[in-house]
């Protein structure tokens, strides 16, 4: 049986002591706490750091939720036991940097930094922590927060730490949309920054964030964000998350797994209006799971920070922010993401490249829609460690994943 890999440390960093935390939209924090988890250790160079920025529920242990990615002398596969076919031409061209495996950090070789997003729940100052203004938390009056905001607190969280410069940063989703604003804001501290499933929110993005917004505040428990500890909106955020699954998911999943099959519990939906198909039941089970793990305002904080992420933000135009960026580039897109379609991040890859940035951009078939940077993490191993050479083909024989490069 496997157990989760733990941090070799964790911790808290605390900012903001002196003066307020001067946040993108106005607003501001004193003082600001960031939790922080690392594993592996810096080497004497302080040249092996990797920041991995999680997506809207994620917590600073990123083993937790991305488990297959961290390679450990005890985990690593062997040669026969990968599941990637390896490409004709010299060695240098189809694989690089060692490990045989479907990971892509070597605990060995890497510095693994993930942190708590300002705003969360899981241990950085968020809703949930104590206003000092008034010894309550902060609830509904918690400031908007930018993905700036987030990412200038990382860079906080790394100067503490000793870190100058990163040899990756990588995201998906919002963690997708740090890394590029890693890139960007402070490109002479980033070596790599690898993107996946991410782009600016399109309007259908937009809507269905705003929809579960408003699931949560039409909830009589919301009471205006000032719901007691313990007593949270249950109803509307467990109906935020089944609205979010639907946008994680595709057409094509739902139809191979649930198709119009009754709820697999004994309901029929023919007899009763509340009697539900398997579908149903999926969704209604995920909304349930959620509410016991995460806080309803901080759902509020972190979906509008993805709603406002933008590059041109505090620059001229979009392409003077890209320009900044010295950073290698990689996108990675998802055949069947609906969420951050591939042609956006195509059309994203196009613009860092006219910046004159160096950006590649690869996509791979999964029917997982956007959660196939969770499910087909093989495809991303693959992609992410440079195992094979730009604009060819490689295979991983997992769940049909193909990953295509453009």
């Amino acid at each position: 049986m496997s157990t989760t890999l733990q941090p070799t440390r964790e911790g808290d960093v605390v900012l903001a002591q002196d003066a307020p935390f001067r946040l993108e939209a106005g607003g501001s924090l004193q003082p600001v706490s960031i939790r922080y988890a690392i594993y592996g250790e810096l080497n004497e160079r302080r040249d092996n750091a990797v920041l991995i920025c999680h997506a809207l529920s994620g917590s600073a242990r990123a083993a937790d939720w991305w488990p297959e990615m961290f390679s450990t002398p005890s985990r690593a596969k062997s040669p026969q036991q990968t599941q990637m076919r390896r490409l004709p031409g010299p060695p240098e061209e189809s694989a690089r940097d060692g490990d045989p495996g479907g990971s892509v950090f070597d605990l060995s070789r890497d510095c693994v930094i993930c942190t708590n997003i300002l705003g969360s729940c899981y241990g950085s100052t968020g809703p949930t922590s104590t206003n000092p203004a008034t010894g309550q938390p902060y609830g509904p009056d918690f400031p908007v927060v930018t993905i700036r905001d987030i990412v200038r607190a990382q860079a906080h969280v790394l100067d503490e730490l000793g870190v100058q410069r990163l040899r990756i940063v990588i995201g998906a989703s919002i963690g997708g949309m740090q890394a590029l604003q890693w890139a960007v804001d402070y490109p002479e501290r980033v070596e790599h920054c690898i993107a996946i499933g991410t782009a600016p929110l399109s309007a259908m993005g937009l809507a269905l964030n705003h929809l579960q917004r408003q699931a949560i505040r039409l909830d009589p428990k919301f009471t205006g964000g000032r719901y007691p500890p313990g007593e949270q909106p249950s109803g509307g955020l467990g109906l935020a998350r089944a609205i979010a699954m639907c946008s994680y998911k595709s057409a094509e999943l739902f139809d191979e797994r649930y198709a119009r099959k009754p709820n697999r519990n004994g309901e029929d939906p023919l007899r009763c209006f509340e009697h539900r198909y398997e579908v149903a039941g999926y969704l209604d089970y995920q909304g349930e799971k959620f509410v016991q793990r995460f806080d309803a305002n901080a759902y509020l904080v972190i979906s509008k920070a993805m709603d406002t992420f933008d590059l041109a933000h505090g620059y001229a135009s979009e392409a003077e922010a890209l320009k900044r960026i010295q950073a290698h580039v990689s996108l990675v897109g998802i055949t069947s993401d609906w969420l951050f379609p591939p042609e956006h991040m195509r059309a994203l890859a196009e613009r860092i490249g006219a910046a004159g940035a160096p950006c590649d951009y690869t996509e791979f078939e999964s029917s997982h829609g956007h959660d196939g940077f969770l499910a087909e993490v093989d495809a991303i191993a693959a992609v992410v460690s440079g195992r094979f050479h730009a604009r060819r083909l490689a295979v991983v024989n997992n769940n049909k994943a193909r990953v295509v490069c453009s």
